[in-house]
């Protein structure tokens, strides 16, 4: 949001643009190494869950392994690739160059974010979600002021903006890998783990490709979506860009809950609690569905004010195309986050199929939006999509857990 309200203000509304041209794309990298790391982490938690010390030492082996080819494959092929992804998503000419050289500095860099997310999984898995949290915070804060200073100071524009988000990742997975040395040395690898991992590999990369393959798919989705609305031109790709950067800060406690279920279920799996699972479930949902009335609630009050601020803008379509998306989005809150519950449970719980499923069908929904919605109803067509393939998808898994409930749980003494 910060980097938003930066360029709004000190460098223009082409730099909002700019970012939000491609931002499905980055968001498409940073699902991968989110969710493939999410992925690992579930096996690390049933270790940990099971008190199983050997296993969970190799486990943690093995994430290192596959992280390090990870992101040796995704950077070298999202930099050869990298323009002529551009062009695939219609990014507007007037700010071609400047989303390019953005990208690129992010892609670079990925090996920052693959750590950090490699690093916090693993902190997560065995308890400790607090020192992921601080690390984040001095990371924010850091990466605030050297935007400041390098688009303030430098005059480096969208390209400080970038070198900002890099180094700050890169502080973060830094001293999440000390936290890890410091606290937790037990659990890393001794000699000859790594070597013994292997027989692992199948299983890390399993849960890994998995949760890459739920959430790349929406994201490849978004990516399709996005194409079709950079053809709606500058001023809405901005509106929408600033709007999603609202949405998605209303939309953190609805992913950071069903984040902190994944990690609950996993261990209590390993723990083969499953009485806890199930009670626990119908708490998140609650919760999930409390968060979403009340960002409606707060969004509907205070919208408009909220784009002015982000923004800086005195354009009015900027402004007013922002406050629709925003007001047509948050009232379905408590249907996605039922959607994210449900989702990362049945993940963490081995039940892989259906997950994916239902990313399968927010593709769909996002390929009809891309290619009927927006052509025929323009930037409320853009509006319409996400909303509608929630509704689709929270549908299909809700029944597809219900029916298989019995099935999941296994019957207890």
């Amino acid at each position: 949001m910060v980097d938003t309200m930066e360029m709004g203000y000190f460098v223009g509304d082409s730099a909002i643009a700019a970012i939000g041209a491609a931002s499905a794309l980055y968001s498409l990298l940073m699902s991968l190494t989110i969710s493939m790391n999410s992925g690992y982490a579930i096996l690390v938690t049933q270790a940990f869950g099971a008190r199983d010390a050997v296993r969970l030492r190799r486990s943690v082996a093995g994430t290192f392994v596959l992280n390090g080819g990870m992101t040796v494959l995704v950077t070298v092929l999202s930099l050869a690739f990298l323009r002529p992804l551009l062009h695939f998503m219609n990014t507007p000419q007037g700010i071609f160059e400047q989303t390019y050289i953005y990208m690129w500095i992010l892609c670079a860099g990925i090996c920052a974010t693959v750590g950090y997310n490699m690093f916090a999984g693993i902190l997560r898995a065995v308890g400790d979600s607090r020192t992921p949290l601080y690390v984040l915070m001095i990371s924010s804060a850091v990466n605030i002021a050297l935007d400041l200073f390098l688009i303030l100071v430098m005059g480096l524009g969208v390209v400080g903006t970038a070198l900002g988000t890099v180094l700050a990742q890169g502080l973060s997975a830094l001293l999440c890998a000390g936290a890890l040395w410091k606290h937790y040395r037990e659990i890393l690898p001794k000699r000859g783990d790594f070597a013994a991992s292997r027989s692992m590999w199948p299983q890390l990369a399993g849960f890994g490709v998995s949760m890459a393959m739920m959430l790349c798919v929406v994201n490849l989705g978004t990516l399709i979506f996005q194409r079709a609305n950079n053809v709606l031109g500058e001023s809405m790709i901005a509106a929408y860009t600033a709007s999603r950067k609202i949405i998605v800060a209303f939309m953190q406690p609805l992913s950071t809950i069903a984040a902190a279920n994944s990690t609950f279920v996993s261990q209590n799996w390993g723990a083969k609690r499953y009485d806890r699972i199930r009670s626990t479930l119908w708490k998140v949902m609650g919760l999930e569905a409390a968060w979403g009335i009340i960002a409606c609630t707060v969004v509907y009050l205070i919208g408009g004010p909220l784009m002015r601020l982000i923004t800086g803008t005195q354009d009015a379509e900027i402004i007013s195309g922002g406050i629709l998306a925003m007001r047509i989005n948050l009232p379905f809150f408590p249907i996605l986050g039922i959607l994210l519950c449900l989702r990362t449970a049945m993940q963490s719980m081995g039940y892989k199929a259906a997950p994916v499923a239902s990313s399968c069908i927010e593709l769909l929904m996002k390929g009809i939006g891309a290619s009927l919605w927006i052509p025929a109803w323009g930037y409320l067509g853009t509006c319409v999509t996400e909303p509608v393939s929630w509704v689709f998808m929270t549908g299909f898994l809700t029944t597809a857990y219900w029916i298989q409930r019995k099935k999941i749980f296994p019957a207890e003494a």
